[in-house]
């Protein structure tokens, strides 16, 4: 069975340095904002790691260490 998707907005963004990604959940789906200074594939690998997060449903649980440490693994 495939998965369903929210709807998922994706902006490429100024951000400070070291952030590569944020994601915001938003009343039709999530918000990404990628970093506009990352190469096309740091991009590429920002939006993968946004999508995690999504799809682990991360912004109803609590830890963010722990979710980070997930997230990379």
């Amino acid at each position: 069975m495939v998965k369903s998707h929210p709807r998922i907005f994706t902006y490429i963004v100024k951000l400070p340095d070291g952030v590569n990604e944020a994601v915001m959940a938003c009343a039709d789906g999530y918000t990404i904002y990628i970093n506009e200074d990352l190469s096309q594939r740091g991009r590429i690998e920002a939006f993968v790691h946004a999508m995690k997060h999504i799809d682990r449903n991360d912004f109803y649980r609590g830890d963010v260490q722990q979710i980070e440490a997930e997230a990379h693994q």
